[in-house]
C-alpha cells in the first residue's frame, strides 16, 4: 500500500511545490520513497509515497509506458498480476518493473476503463491519459482503499487521505449536514465530514477532462431477486464452493517480497483466514492480537486456542486504558472520521506493535459479517422477515433469545415506534432492517434521549427537520439494488454502503493500519468470493441464531471447537468512564471543558459541562451509555484542532 496523490488544472500550472506538500504528508502510508511527476504543460503532477512489498527493486512510481503518454499512482494491490503480467507481454507489451501496479497501466491501454473488469484486489489508482487528454481515477468494489477528491478553483484534486487535501492548500471546513448523518451513522460511502471534499465511492471511477467530470458506477452488489432462478446446489456443494474460493483468496494474499502475518482475534473469521493460511506457509506464520485489561473483553486465551490448533506462533499486546487514552487523539487523526469509543485505539497501538516488529503487511477478517449476515441485527431480521420454511413457535423462542442478549432490541422492545424517524425507511422498503432501528434507539436512547439540547441553537435549527434514513435512502439505487430482495440481504446491502466503508474500512482498518505503514488484505471482501456468497441462499447464511452458518461449515476442518461454535463477539474494549479518576473520564472532562470545544460549531458548551456534572450521580450503566456520546465529541474536537478546521 502506498499515498497517491493527482492534480489536474484546467487552465493555471499547478503548484509543484504544493504537490510535495501533499506527498510529504502520506509519508506514514510510504515511507520508502517519493516520488512526482509533471506534465510538460504543467497542468497534471502524480505524487507517491511507496510502501515497498512487491517488487522491492524496480517499482518506484508514477510508471509511465513506453510511449510516455500514459502515466500511473497506485496505492494497492492487484492479485493474480503475474497471469496479467504474461498476457501483456504475450500482446507485445514491454515492462518496466515486476510491480503489480503497473498491470492497470496496460490494462488501461488495451481496454480503456474496461480494465477495472479485469482487477482483483484492495486499490486506488489515478491514471493520465495524455493522448486523450483524460485523468482516470478508480477505487476497489468496496472501498477498502480511500480515494478523495475535490475541485478548488479549476484545479481536480485527488488523494489517499484527507489531510494531503489540506497541505495541498484546499480550504478546511466542515460539513453540517454530513456531521449530522455521521451523528446518525448513516454517512454515504462518497461523502466526508469536510466541505467540498468527496470521495470517490466504491465500486465507481472518475473521468475527468478539460470539459468537465463525472463519475461511473462498474460495479455492485447484485443480490439476486428473490424470484430469480439461479443453480441450485446440495449444502455440501455449498460448502466446498465456499471452502475452495476462500482459500484460493487467501492464498493469492500470502504473495509479497515482504514477511505476511494476521491479525487474530477470538472470532471465527480471523481463526479461519490463520487456519487456512497456514496451509500456504513453509514455517509457522506470525498472529498479531490484543489483550485488554478485563476478562469479558480479553480475548487472547481464544487466539492461543487457535495459534496451537494451526501451529502459528502468537504475539500479544497487553492495552491498557491508559494507552487507549494516549493513543485515541492519533487513531482520530489519521482515521479522519468521528468516532465515539476510544476502542479505536486498540488497532492503532496493534498496527504499531506488529510494525515494530518488523511486518508491513497482515491478513484479516474484516467483511465476513457484511457477506454472511454475522451481525446479531442480520440474525433478527431473518427471524424476522425470513419466516418461509420456519416453525412459528420456534421463530418466537429464538427472538426472545435474542432480544434478551441483545440490549438494543430491548431498548427497542420500550421505545414507541412514533419517536423514531423511521418512516421514510418503511415506506422505501416496505421493512425497518434492524441494525437502523438500533440505530434509531440509540440515537433516542443513548445516555442522552436526544442529542438537539446539546446543540448549538444554530445547529440544532439546522437539523431540526432533517431526515438523515431519507437523505441515506434518496442517493441509493432502490429499485436496482433493493427492492425484491431478500429482507436480509437489503439489510446486508444497505450496512456496506455507509458503516463498511466508513467506520470498519476506514477507521478500524486503513486509518489505524496505513498510519503505521501497514497493509492490511482482505479475502473475505475478494469479489470473487463475494460474488459466489450473494447468490447463496440466505437459509445458508443464517441459521436459526447461527449466524455464518456455510462459513463455519466450509471452516470446520481449520477451527478449534470452541471457535467452530462460539458466537459472533464484536471487537471492543471495556466501558471505562465508571470511576472519576479514570483517564478516559479526565479525556472527557479536560476537552470538553476546554478552548478547543468552545470553537466546535455544532455543540452548546453550557450544556456539554451540565451534563459532565450530572456524570458522578448517574448509575453505572447510564454513565456508560452516556459515555459514547461525550468520547464522539471529543474525537469531533480533535478533528477541530488537528486540522485547525472552520464552520
Amino acid at each position: 500500500m502506498c499515498g497517491i496523490v493527482a492534480f489536474f488544472s484546467k487552465q493555471e500550472p499547478i503548484s509543484k511545490e504544493a504537490l510535495k506538500r501533499a506527498t510529504q504528508s502520506l509519508h506514514h502510508r510510504g515511507p520508502d520513497g517519493q516520488n512526482h511527476w509533471i506534465s510538460p504543460n504543467q497542468r497534471v503532477g502524480l505524487g507517491h509515497a511507496r510502501l515497498s512489498i512487491i517488487d522491492l527493486t524496480t517499482g518506484e512510481q508514477p510508471i509511465a509506458n513506453e510511449e510516455e503518454n500514459l502515466h500511473i499512482v497506485v496505492n494497492g494491490e492487484f492479485y493474480d498480476f503475474e497471469q496479467i503480467q504474461a498476457d501483456l507481454k504475450r500482446w507485445g507489451y514491454r515492462l518496466r518493473t515486476r510491480s503489480d501496479s503497473e498491470i492497470a497501466l496496460h490494462l488501461y491501454d488495451e481496454f480503456g476503463t474496461q480494465c477495472l473488469q479485469r482487477l482483483r484486489g484492495e486499490f486506488a489508482f489515478v491514471l493520465w491519459d495524455e493522448r486523450n487528454q483524460l485523468l482516470f481515477a478508480a477505487r476497489d468494489r468496496f472501498g477498502i482503499k480511500p480515494l478523495y477528491y475535490t475541485v478548488n478553483g479549476n484545479t481536480l484534486y485527488l488523494a489517499s487521505e484527507v489531510k494531503a487535501l489540506f497541505a495541498a492548500g484546499v480550504p478546511a471546513r466542515w460539513n453540517p449536514e454530513s456531521f449530522f448523518q455521521y451523528n446518525s451513522a448513516v454517512l454515504e460511502a462518497d461523502r466526508t465530514l469536510f466541505q467540498d471534499i468527496y470521495e470517490v465511492p466504491p465500486g465507481h471511477f472518475l473521468l475527468a477532462s478539460h470539459s468537465g467530470w463525472q463519475l461511473m458506477r462498474y460495479w455492485d452488489f447484485n443480490y439476486p431477486r428473490m424470484n430469480e432462478p439461479l443453480t441450485q446446489y446440495s449444502e455440501g456443494e455449498y460448502i466446498e464452493k465456499l471452502r475452495y474460493t476462500l482459500d484460493e483468496a487467501i492464498r493469492l494474499r500470502l504473495w509479497a517480497d515482504v514477511p505476511v502475518g494476521c491479525y487474530l482475534s477470538g472470532g471465527i473469521d480471523s481463526s479461519t483466514v490463520l487456519g487456512m493460511a497456514a496451509r500456504h506457509t513453509s514455517g509457522p506464520i506470525q498472529a498479531f492480537t490484543i489483550a485488554f485489561d478485563q476478562p469479558p473483553y480479553d480475548e487472547q486465551a481464544f487466539a492461543r486456542e487457535t495459534v496451537e490448533h494451526v501451529g502459528a506462533n502468537l504475539h500479544i499486546l497487553p492495552v491498557s486504558q491508559s494507552d487507549l487514552v494516549s493513543n485515541f487523539a492519533d487513531a482520530v487523526y489519521y482515521g479522519e472520521r468521528l468516532s465515539n469509543t476510544i476502542s479505536t485505539a486498540g488497532k492503532y497501538l496493534l498496527s504499531k506493535a506488529t510494525r515494530d516488529m518488523g511486518y508491513k503487511v497482515v491478513l484479516t477478517g474484516e467483511g465476513s459479517d457484511e457477506i454472511f449476515g454475522g451481525y446479531v441485527a442480520m440474525r433478527e431480521d431473518m427471524l424476522l422477515y425470513n419466516r418461509e420454511g420456519q416453525d412459528e413457535q420456534t421463530v418466537q423462542q429464538l427472538l426472545a433469545e435474542l432480544q434478551l442478549n441483545n440490549p438494543a432490541s430491548a431498548l427497542l422492545l420500550e421505545t414507541d415506534a412514533s419517536e423514531m424517524p423511521l418512516n421514510s425507511v418503511q415506506r422505501t422498503l416496505g421493512f425497518v432492517p434492524t441494525w437502523l432501528k438500533n440505530i434509531s434507539v440509540g440515537l433516542m436512547k443513548a445516555g442522552i434521549k436526544k442529542l438537539y439540547p446539546f446543540y448549538t441553537p444554530a445547529f440544532a435549527a439546522f437539523v431540526a427537520e432533517r431526515d438523515a434514513f431519507r437523505i441515506f435512502l434518496n442517493r441509493l439505487d432502490v429499485q436496482g439494488q433493493l427492492t425484491g430482495r431478500e429482507p436480509v440481504n437489503q439489510s446486508l446491502y444497505l450496512w456496506s454502503k455507509t458503516v463498511l466503508p466508513n467506520y470498519v474500512l476506514r477507521m478500524l482498518g486503513d486509518g489505524v493500519e496505513m498510519a503505521h505503514s501497514i497493509e492490511g488484505r482482505l479475502p473475505f471482501l475478494d469479489h470473487h468470493l463475494v460474488e459466489l456468497v450473494r447468490d447463496f441462499p440466505v437459509s445458508l447464511k443464517i441459521r436459526g441464531t447461527t449466524e455464518k452458518y456455510v462459513l463455519r461449515e466450509a471452516a470446520r476442518p481449520f477451527l478449534t471447537d470452541t471457535m467452530y461454535h462460539r458466537k459472533k463477539h464484536s471487537y471492543s474494549s471495556p466501558p471505562y468512564a465508571l470511576q472519576s479518576n479514570q483517564p478516559l473520564q479526565e479525556l472527557l472532562q479536560d476537552t470538553l471543558r476546554g478552548e478547543v470545544m468552545k470553537s466546535l460549531p455544532f455543540y452548546d458548551q453550557k450544556a456539554v459541562i451540565a451534563l459532565l456534572d450530572q456524570l458522578p450521580q448517574m448509575d453505572d450503566s447510564k454513565r456508560t451509555q452516556v459515555t459514547f456520546t461525550l468520547t464522539g465529541m471529543v474525537s469531533a474536537c480533535i478533528l477541530q484542532e488537528r486540522f485547525k478546521l472552520t464552520g
